[in-house]
């Protein structure tokens, strides 16, 4: 830590935030109500949407550039290297106001209630501290905020109600549901974050297909048009290109700012009462583990040693699916159409414990994306038989993603790379990673039941990927919720064990993975912690 903060040139706030994406956005809108001076400091830029790839010609090849999942390809000054050559999964994220909510998919189920109690139903890993009915009234709430559609009824969970109907499952979903029911397995159509009819303001989806690179129509939910909006008409200050480097801490060795840059490169310090973390489950520790100070040698909060230990993801096996039939798998929404969680829940006979969900999504994409990610698999050459093999798979191909729950290691963690660091100087993530037995057999039987799902649908041909590499979207647990400060980094509201007025609200403080999507999870969690910070304002930093 800097031995004194530089020149402020800002005010002191009541409460600042750090990361202007899905969670970051709920506990603003949520704190707004305090009435208290409260500042988002956000990396990246304001999205637009007449900026978006699909208003160009090129925006297919825009997806494999300056719009692509991968940070380390997209290379903006916006973004941070991330040294992930000690891991087989890449970490995939985007740094702007909406964070990874800009280009994700927007499927959006919640976890299950048995994902809170991993220890007590399997005897693996810990339970939480929460449970799903202390965040059920804040899954409404974020359905309703970011606008969800979906179909009551689901029986893998207890009774719900979304603000919206369903999206259409599509050809893509018709002939693949065909295939669950002729092997009598459950499915059903997935809740998404896009809206299936017009809605507070927002039109509905118009199948342009290409979520993953922004949604220029406006129907996708994500928190820069949902929450920002109104957390700042309630006061709310929201700074763009300001970089955190470090949470500063007083001699009390209580947090009382940050050190960041702002959009011209100056090292600035801004004071504050409280500060909340909501960087995501690589970018939280990657700045805890840059606090470091006499109180915190080893990185703030981080007298457990846990913090960036723990790392989760969800490892991903793939079938892809080649029809005779022309399914249109380049229209509509790129993210899943149907489900199913036949494998969820523990059954030792598969031999490993927990599950994972299978998410049938639409083919390769348009055209272009088709032709490259062929070229790269092998399966359509370049020159001779091109266009006939071209012809084979597109909008002739469907995917049946496993996604498997990843159970906490430490030896799974991020840490500080020695050498690699972002255009500010700031030292840059290391992901060190290794598959678990218990996830390579997860992986494994997934893919199988993922060929036999298509088969049994009709397809002629099923293309395997026993893992896909470009699959870190969900980073999660490394800085995990827990009673015991020993076996945790903050307490069952988000408030660091050894820092009292320092909060943790993103994926970070997942105890396990669960076997979903985690980003409706992770703004109903903001919310709740949003909730109580607000019922203990009177003796917040008491112990």
């Amino acid at each position: 830590m800097a031995e004194a903060p530089p020149p402020a040139g800002n005010d002191p706030v009541d409460v600042l935030i750090v990361g202007a994406g899905a969670s970051g956005a709920a506990i603003a809108w949520s704190l707004t109500e305090t009435r208290m001076r409260i500042l988002c400091l956000e990396q990246g830029d304001w999205m637009s949407s007449s900026h978006y790839p699909t208003t160009a010609k090129n925006w297919e090849a825009q997806q494999f550039g300056a719009w692509h999942v991968d940070p380390n390809v997209r290379g903006r000054d916006t973004d941070y290297p991330v040294n992930g050559s000690e891991s087989p999964i890449d970490v995939l994220n985007f740094n702007g106001v909406g964070g990874g909510t800009i280009n994700y998919a927007a499927h959006f189920p919640r976890l299950h209630p048995s994902d809170f109690r991993v220890k007590t139903l399997d005897g693996v890993a810990d339970d939480w501290p929460v449970g799903y009915d202390d965040l059920e009234p804040y899954f409404v709430q974020n359905d309703r905020i970011m606008g969800v559609s979906g179909l009551p009824g689901d029986p893998m969970y207890p009774p719900k109600l979304l603000p919206l109907p369903p999206l259409p499952i599509g050809l893509v979903g018709e002939t693949v549901a065909r295939g669950f029911d002729r092997l009598g397995w459950h499915w059903w159509p997935s809740d998404a974050a896009i809206l299936s009819q017009p809605y507070e303001g927002r039109d509905r989806c118009l199948n342009l297909n290409p979520c993953m690179s922004g949604c220029s129509q406006g129907a996708k939910g994500s928190t820069d048009i949902t929450y920002w909006p109104e957390a700042i008409r309630a006061g709310v200050e929201l700074r763009t290109r300001c970089r955190v480097r470090e949470v500063t801490v007083n001699d009390d060795g209580m947090a009382d700012g940050v050190i960041y840059y702002d959009a011209d490169g100056r090292e600035r310090f801004q004071k504050a009462e409280v500060v909340i973390m909501a960087c995501n489950g690589v970018g939280t520790p990657r700045i805890l583990l840059n606090s470091t100070s006499k109180q915190f040698p080893d990185g703030l909060a981080n007298r457990s040693g846990l913090v960036g230990k723990n790392l989760m993801f969800h490892p991903v096996a793939l079938a892809t699916g080649v029809f005779e039939e022309r399914l249109d798998t380049h229209k509509g929404p790129n993210g899943c159409c149907i489900l199913s969680k036949e494998f969820y829940e523990t059954d030792l006979e598969r031999g490993f414990v927990r599950g994972y969900n299978m998410q049938v999504t639409r083919g390769a994409g348009g055209p272009l994306a088709t032709a490259m990610r062929g070229l790269a698999a092998g399966t359509i050459p370049w020159g001779p038989g091109h266009h006939e093999k071209f012809s084979r798979y597109f909008d002739h191909t469907v995917q049946c993603l496993a996604v498997c729950e990843d159970l906490p290691e430490e030896c799974n963690r991020v840490t500080l790379d020695p050498e690699l660091v972002d255009s500010d100087g700031i030292p840059a993530p290391k992901i060190s990673y290794r598959l678990s037995e218990n996830s390579k057999r997860m992986l494994a039987h997934g893919l199988e039941r993922g060929k036999e799902v298509m088969r049994a649908a009709g397809a002629t041909e099923v293309i395997e990927t026993p893992l896909l590499r470009p699959s870190g979207w969900h980073l999660l647990g490394t800085a995990r919720m827990g009673t015991d400060p020993e076996r945790s980094v903050v307490n069952s509201w988000g408030r660091s064990h050894d820092v009292k007025n320092l909060f943790i609200v993103d994926g970070s403080l997942f105890v396990t993975a669960g076997g979903v999507n985690p980003t409706s999870t992770i703004q109903a969690l903001a919310l709740y912690i949003g909730d109580r910070i607000k019922a203990n304002l009177a003796n917040l930093f008491d112990d």
